[in-house]
């Protein structure tokens, strides 16, 4: 898949350059296109691409022909760049890595035609429900107690949701960390959801495990279960006792 960057507003940056950035995203693995927004490459022209400041890429307009600096950036796009008869530059199975800031050129002008801040980011995992052992030994509701959880994560939100709002959220910007969020859950419909500015995973807890979890009966409560057990015991035993004894109790006829 290919994302197509076009920049209607910045009809005269061949003529006059920009100095605004244009900010692009990905995931990794995708590849994308950065246009310049020029219509096509004048014969006697010359198009440049910088990665910050390092030259990647060249191309010709007289023959058509580009070149690319497979040996800058520390190597890094070897194989990966195109560029077509627009001057705009294409990036095959983007990483991690190709973030940062791209600039194109022209031969005329020192001054950037399009400036563009790429971002790639990691796919996301699903992320994993499962029980919080942690609590088991602290809270008395252990058995509503449950774990969100993702790894190898960076800027990235996980969160709750009890149906479409959100309970709360936390986040993370460093690369390659583990994420785990804690909730207390109900008799709901509750979800973990992790994101990132262009993608999302869902995970849906099973909502028969929450209603396992049930509060354990109040002191009153069963104070009274007890008493309405014994009751009804005694009942049954006076009965009993009733029958024997009538059952015993000599007759009249045999006095």
């Amino acid at each position: 898949m290919i994302i197509y960057i076009y920049l209607f507003s910045w009809s005269l940056a061949g003529v006059f350059g920009v100095d605004s950035v244009k900010s692009v995203s990905v995931t990794e693995g995708d590849s994308v296109r950065l246009n310049p927004d020029l219509t096509e490459i004048e014969r006697d022209e010359e198009i440049t691409w910088k990665y910050n400041t390092i030259m990647i890429a060249k191309t010709y307009g007289k023959d058509s022909k580009s070149r690319f600096y497979e040996g800058s950036a520390d190597g890094r796009f070897r194989d990966r760049l195109k560029l077509d008869q627009t001057g705009s530059l294409i990036i095959t199975n983007t990483r991690i890595t190709d973030s940062g800031e791209y600039k194109v050129f022209s031969k005329t002008s020192e001054t950037p035609l399009n400036i563009f801040s790429l971002t790639v980011y990691a796919h996301l995992s699903v992320p994993v429900i499962s029980r919080d052992s942690s609590q088991n030994s602290s809270s008395s509701s252990s058995s509503c107690s449950f774990l969100c959880s993702v790894v190898n994560v960076s800027d990235v939100s996980l969160s709750w949701y009890k149906g479409n709002s959100l309970l709360f959220s936390i986040s993370v910007s460093d690369l390659s960390r583990s994420l785990s969020l804690h909730l207390e859950c109900l008799d709901d419909f509750y979800s973990c959801v992790v994101n990132n500015p262009i993608r999302n995973q869902t995970t849906h807890l099973n909502t028969d495990l929450c209603q396992t979890c049930s509060d354990p009966p109040d002191s009153v409560s069963l104070i009274v279960l007890i008493s309405a057990a014994a009751g009804f015991l005694l009942i049954v035993v006076a009965v009993g006792i009733f029958f024997i004894c009538r059952k015993h109790r000599p007759r009249s006829s045999d006095r």
